[in-house]
């Protein structure tokens, strides 16, 4: 009984080792991140994007559908050229 116990923890500990590891490697797998799939956390990540413009790119995705192209950033409120030119290298969609 000992020995199950250890290894339900052990599998626990491993399960969530694991579960984290895949979500940062998914969001972060060629180091850019996705504009049609990025969460409000990780679009914060790119510089000169705060909370309130994620969230803005968030729902111009619900209503829009996704970006065709980067430069459709530019069509959310709060992101204009400057900004698209700092993130171009660090997106993808």
């Amino acid at each position: 009984m000992k020995n199950f116990k250890r290894s339900v923890v052990l599998l626990t500990i491993i399960g969530f080792i694991l579960g984290f590891c895949g979500n940062v490697m998914a969001a972060d797998e060629d180091g850019k991140i996705s504009i049609n799939t990025a969460t409000l956390e990780e679009l914060t990540q790119l510089k000169g994007i705060g909370e309130k413009t994620a969230q803005k790119i968030i729902d111009f995705r619900k209503e829009n559908g996704p970006f065709k192209d980067l430069k459709d950033l530019e069509k959310v409120s709060g992101i204009g050229p400057k900004t698209l030119m700092d993130i171009m290298d660090k997106i993808k969609l």
